[in-house]
């Protein structure tokens, strides 16, 4: 009951006005710190040498581009099964933050590969199931764009989300189904983290930098989706008044 009193969009509007100047400014730090650590302070890889400081950018990337897909996902059940005011924009805010983030992981993963693979691209299952849900991300995108009725394109757009969330789980365990180029998990481990510290410490800086910049990044779409509903309201007000 005390989280359904958030779902109401002036509480948020307030909440989001409080919340978003720390989340900005957090990530600022973060970022700044981060790319120091990753840039200057982390040491060449003995096989890949100065190449790997894109893992910096584009592990974090991966990671948000699943996380952000994630809670779209979540959001539409919420929409669907206890109609949340807010689920639905929120999911709807998501969605081009999730796929620049996955944008960004499908260029500098390439950039990654031409040194150490050769090549720009290859159909390893890691990178096809990424590119996937790149289409995912802009299918959901195309649904709201392409149909007029609000709570139309709400429900069927929650239905792709729900439904394309398989490839998730898909993508997280693709090194592990499948032969692929991609090494298996190397932070993530139930084991411990299999990278040392001088290269865990800013990429784990640089994730949680990611995070907050999503987060940030989020707040404001949601406000701006919600002053687009309340103008879509007054104009309709108005149109039925003439």
């Amino acid at each position: 009951m005390r989280m359904q009193r958030f779902a109401n969009p002036a509480r948020f509007v307030r909440l989001q006005r409080i919340i978003l100047p720390w989340v900005s400014g957090a990530a600022v730090i973060l970022f700044v710190v981060g790319l120091y650590l990753a840039l200057f302070a982390a040491p060449p890889d003995y096989q890949q040498g100065e190449t790997v400081r894109i893992m910096f950018v584009h592990v974090p990337a991966a990671w948000l581009a699943l996380m952000i897909y994630t809670v779209m996902a979540l959001s539409s059940g919420i929409a669907i099964v206890f109609r949340h005011p807010l689920a639905d924009v929120a999911a709807k805010a998501a969605a081009p933050i999730g796929a620049a983030f996955t944008f960004l992981a499908l260029a500098t993963g390439s950039m990654w590969g031409k040194p150490m693979w050769g090549t720009w691209w290859v159909w390893d299952a890691r990178l096809t199931s990424m590119f996937v849900l790149f289409l995912l991300y802009l299918g959901y995108i195309a649904i709201w764009q392409a149909i007029d009725d609000p709570r139309r394109a709400a429900r069927i757009a929650a239905v792709v989300a729900l439904v394309g969330f398989i490839n998730v789980p898909i993508i997280k365990f693709s090194v592990e189904w499948w032969n692929s180029l991609h090494q298996p998990a190397s932070v993530f481990r139930a084991d411990g983290p299999a990278i040392h510290s001088s290269i865990l410490t800013p990429l784990l800086v640089m994730a949680v930098a990611y995070t907050l910049l999503y987060v940030a990044l989020h707040l404001i779409a949601i406000r701006s989706e919600l002053v687009k509903h309340r103008i879509r309201q007054i104009e309709l007000a108005r149109a039925g008044t003439t």
